[in-house]
């Protein structure tokens, strides 16, 4: 696939959120080892939000789809979950500017504006033990594959796959944020149940623009 629209970025997220609510368990017991085990419900309705908005969109115009997912997804009562991916789609958003069609540079580039959204709420870099641990590296993943000239479902098998070593690197790390930071090398082992539900999300991106 060379290039998606709107209609693709509307199968991303439902495939997404499909992935999301079937590892719902998973993550609640992932959140249980290092925080208060809610992660798994509220991701899910971060999800579900997201996809309603994405499916309810009637504008065809993928800058107004992102920016109403975002918007709903920050209307959910989640945590700090929502405030973060609800600033991570605004961003998506606004990395789009008038395009309809966008091939694989121009998703690293909208990609890449999600990212600066969601750092507007969290001070958590990588190595942090946070969603940020599997997120940056998927993101540099598709500008990798961008400026290597493949297309956009390489691009985001590729992503996925960083993602999920993401997800693999944090079970060696310490938490810094949150109520697991309080447990120090306690959380060592496990993995992060945030970065967890970002490598789910990029591999249902993957799969639907395959």
């Amino acid at each position: 696939m060379q290039t998606i629209g709107s209609n693709i970025i509307v199968r991303m997220i439902e495939v997404a959120a499909g992935k999301i609510r079937a590892a719902e368990k998973e993550l609640s017991t992932l959140d249980s080892a290092t925080g208060d085990g809610d992660h798994g419900m509220t991701i899910c309705r971060v999800m579900d939000a997201a996809e309603a908005a994405a499916k309810g969109d009637t504008s065809g115009k993928i800058a107004e789809l992102l920016n109403k997912v975002g918007w709903d997804v920050m209307s959910v009562d989640g945590g700090s979950t929502s405030p973060l991916l609800g600033s991570f789609f605004i961003g998506l958003s606004e990395g789009v500017g008038d395009a309809a069609q966008l091939d694989s540079a121009a998703v690293a580039t909208m990609f890449e504006a999600g990212v600066a959204g969601l750092r507007q709420q969290t001070k958590a870099q990588p190595g942090d033990k946070t969603m940020i641990d599997a997120l940056v590296p998927a993101v540099e993943a598709l500008r990798a594959a961008a400026v290597s000239g493949a297309d956009v479902s390489v691009a985001f098998r590729q992503a996925a796959d960083a993602a999920s070593r993401g997800v693999q690197a944090t079970k060696n790390m310490t938490a810094k944020f949150g109520r697991a930071r309080n447990l120090g090398d306690r959380t060592l082992g496990h993995a992060d149940p945030g970065a967890t539900s970002i490598s789910y999300i990029f591999a249902g991106f993957a799969e639907a623009v395959q």
